[in-house]
């Protein structure tokens, strides 16, 4: 090993799939890795689990009525606690910590995300609706504060991997690989029955409820092509997304040469976790490796834009740029919580989220208040649609 000081990690949403998974990669790698921070929104119980177990600096619970528990729990252990949104934002720019890994879900991430970046902290970015919402004004304070993005989704880690020793400006066009979830294949009146529950089974990746729900309706797609073009600094016309069933393939790059590299591993989130963690080196761990011997075949196929409708939308808010994905994805969470609620059908999610877009107004320029503002706006407004 090359570094004797280990990496003092930042976990925000460490009770989420991604922050649990991140433990199980440093517990592959203590020698190498120290949780400093632990946040949660609002699971308390295992907030206060982890916190006894791996002895943070600190914790933040979000939800301000569960600090006293946090809190009266940990009050032997030579631990800082604190509650609200607004401690996030403070603890990520504190000395201690090298890398922030941003695992929580939504809109949310977002500012503490940038008052990481403000605070010259490495991000290990899990919250891709960081970069859908506010791409521009992420890319360009990540460039000016020389803080490196490193990217936590399979397809993006898989871009990233293929893309090192390359140049960027050496790209013809990247390919992002869907599983197609649980229901590739089926035809409108079969979507028109989905429940809850069948979509909250996805064939092959262990994922929270609500990427599990956007994987099921292709919105995670989407929103992973508008990350992928501010990551990688791509034209629309530049990404496209196949049909991988198998999920072995994670993302190939296809060079100006028509050469092609594709990254490939089983589908365990803990692969790319580890990869950005411990960027730029390679760890051993112990997890299952994939056999060709196991999986005879591996196929790709086009996805069906028309009746996978929220990829097609996600391409036009891409396409048009401005605040036009921050509308998409506001629109987007408040839909998925009603589905997850059973309020609303599989179906009238991409229904609600196009009339969102046709609503709200469109700013090509946006501040960071306009995205806020905008994120507001949309939120109220697909709720009166749903009423």
């Amino acid at each position: 090993m090359t570094e004797t000081k280990k990496r003092q990690i930042a976990i925000l949403g460490s009770t989420g799939s991604i922050g649990t998974q991140a433990l199980q990669v440093i517990d592959q790698n203590p020698d190498f890795f120290e949780v400093s921070v632990l946040t949660a929104n609002n699971n308390h119980e295992l907030l206060i689990e982890q916190a006894l177990f791996y002895q943070p600096n600190a914790v933040v619970i979000c939800n301000p009525d569960k600090y006293a528990i946090v809190k009266e729990a940990l009050k032997h252990e030579l631990i800082k606690v604190y509650a609200g949104p607004e401690s996030v934002d403070q603890i990520v720019q504190t000395e201690e910590v090298d890398i922030v890994l941003t695992a929580m879900v939504g809109f949310a991430g977002l500012r503490s995300t940038i008052k990481a970046i403000e605070a010259g902290k490495i991000i290990a970015l899990a919250n891709k609706e960081t970069l859908v919402v506010a791409g521009d004004l992420i890319s360009k304070l990540a460039f000016e504060m020389g803080v490196p993005i490193l990217p936590v989704d399979s397809e993006h880690s898989a871009i990233f991997q293929c893309l090192a020793g390359e140049r960027y400006s050496t790209i013809e066009k990247i390919i992002l690989t869907a599983s197609g979830g649980p229901f590739r294949g089926y035809g409108l009146e079969q979507l028109s029955k989905i429940t809850r529950n069948d979509a909250l089974r996805h064939p092959n990746w262990e994922m929270g409820r609500k990427v599990t729900i956007d994987s099921a309706s292709m919105m995670n797609k989407g929103l992973e092509m508008i990350e992928a073009k501010w990551l990688f600094g791509l034209e629309p016309s530049q990404i496209e997304v196949v049909i991988h069933p198998q999920s072995i393939i994670h993302s190939l790059v296809q060079f100006k040469d028509g050469s092609m590299k594709a990254q490939m591993g089983p589908p365990d989130m803990r692969f790319p976790i580890q990869y950005a963690l411990a960027y730029p080196q390679r760890l051993q761990n112990d997890f299952p490796r994939f056999s060709f011997a196991d999986m005879k075949n591996l196929t790709f196929e086009q996805p069906d834009t028309q009746t996978f409708r929220n990829l097609a939308l996600a391409f036009s808010a891409m396409a048009d740029g401005g605040n036009r994905p921050c509308i998409l994805n506001a629109a987007n969470e408040i839909v998925v919580d009603a589905f997850l609620e059973e309020r609303i059908s599989f179906l009238q999610m991409p229904e609600l989220i196009e009339q969102t877009l046709g609503y709200v107004s469109f700013i090509e320029q946006p501040t960071l208040d306009d995205y806020f503002q905008t994120d507001l706006e949309t939120r109220n407004y697909t709720k009166t649609l749903i009423g």
